[in-house]
């Protein structure tokens, strides 16, 4: 629930917290009884816990279907992770995994934890994805199909420029937006979006992985974290399109935390040095409080608003980067609406007597010993 001192600083962390842990316990609780579903659910919050609370805003049917479209694409990135496969073997089931889907009994030892249980009873991923609908599977294997075959060509060619950089993230995180795109498109919901949209909204989430070279890394830091922005705008034409409200959050969430992890890391040495990633308890509040376009343009203007100061006028790509902030700045003025809510992300910092931190404690242990009364009833 996050460390006991970024709560004592924002105490109003604590109830989107509690909420927060009881969805979680909520999910957990409703993982499908079937051997293959529970498989597969349980599998989800192993690999990804936020991802498994997102994915519970959607409805039954396209619920199960991003769930086996989420665990295939992390099948077949183990496989392209796992350095012990020698490319000969490797190549050949990155192109042919589309198809493997297909197959119940099929099933390839590698990965480590987690992901190894994944690959090694592959089967119950097969067996759920043929009970999904036919246009559900269609998009699976449509994207599958592509994201093999791009992963298996850059096993066989290194990423040596921006324009090889820019077709590897197509590959394993434009196809997703894609991808999405497809199955809300097959649920009935929502409209195919553009091609173009789709491939921003996967972009913006794809994570950034560097190794620390001083100066330099940072600059490589900045330069793709400006790259990202790029794709904000496109981000927010998405979103305000979709009619559905459970795909909305579904697709809101994680792209105001993936705004707010660009704006931390943004020139941010510590990205070398250990994880640099949201408070729990602000991540509690942007699942709880995200329900609208209004909450997306007040975040994404919030967490460029972090973000702008932190730019460095030595740095290379520095008049690029503001020209990217204050678009998007522009972007969420313009929608009208920045004036008709308070910000839960940028507060001033306010001070707490001792009395309000005895209150506090006070409130946390009776909560905490109404949780371990219950759970010990149970």
């Amino acid at each position: 629930m996050g460390s006991l001192a970024a709560v004592l600083r924002h105490p109003d962390d604590l109830y989107p917290l509690l909420k927060l842990k009881m969805a979680s316990r909520q999910a957990e609780k409703q993982i499908p009884p079937e051997p293959h579903w529970a498989f597969c659910y349980s599998m989800l919050h192993k690999v990804s816990r936020s991802f498994a609370l997102v994915i519970q805003q959607l409805g039954t049917d396209l619920r199960n279907a991003v769930c086996i479209f989420y665990l295939v694409l992390r099948a077949l990135d183990t496989v392209e992770d796992d350095t012990s496969i020698p490319t000969d073997v490797k190549v050949p089931i990155l192109i042919a995994f589309h198809r493997h889907v297909y197959d119940r009994e099929w099933h390839f030892s590698c990965g480590t934890k987690e992901y190894k249980v994944l690959m090694d009873q592959f089967h119950h991923v097969s067996t759920a994805f043929l009970e999904l609908g036919k246009g559900y599977q269609d998009a699976i294997e449509d994207i599958t199909k592509r994201m093999g075959a791009g992963m298996a060509k850059f096993i066989c060619k290194e990423v040596e420029s921006i324009d090889d950089y820019d077709e590897y993230c197509y590959y394993v995180a434009g196809l997703v937006g894609l991808g999405l795109s497809k199955l809300f498109y097959a649920s009935g919901t929502e409209d195919l979006a553009p091609d173009s949209l789709s491939n921003s909204m996967g972009l913006f989430l794809q994570d950034l992985k560097y190794e620390e070279n001083s100066d330099k890394a940072v600059q490589c830091l900045n330069d793709m974290v400006t790259n990202a922005l790029m794709h904000v705008e496109d981000c927010l034409k998405y979103m305000s399109a979709l009619r559905d409200h459970a795909i909305f959050r579904f697709c809101a969430i994680p792209q105001i935390m993936a705004i707010g992890t660009l704006a931390l890391c943004y020139n941010n040495i510590e990205v070398f040095r250990g994880v640099v990633k949201m408070r729990r308890g602000l991540t509690a509040k942007v699942i709880d409080r995200t329900n609208n376009m209004t909450d997306v343009y007040l975040a994404f203007y919030d967490f460029s608003n972090i973000l702008k100061p932190k730019i460095n006028k030595n740095d290379p790509n520095a008049t690029k980067t503001l020209s990217r902030v204050e678009a998007i700045q522009k972007a969420c003025m313009d929608s009208g609406v920045l004036n008709k809510r308070k910000s839960y992300i940028i507060q001033s910092e306010l001070r707490y007597s001792s009395t309000m931190i005895v209150i506090f404690f006070i409130i946390l242990a009776i909560i905490f010993s109404y949780l371990s009364s219950t759970r010990a009833s149970k």
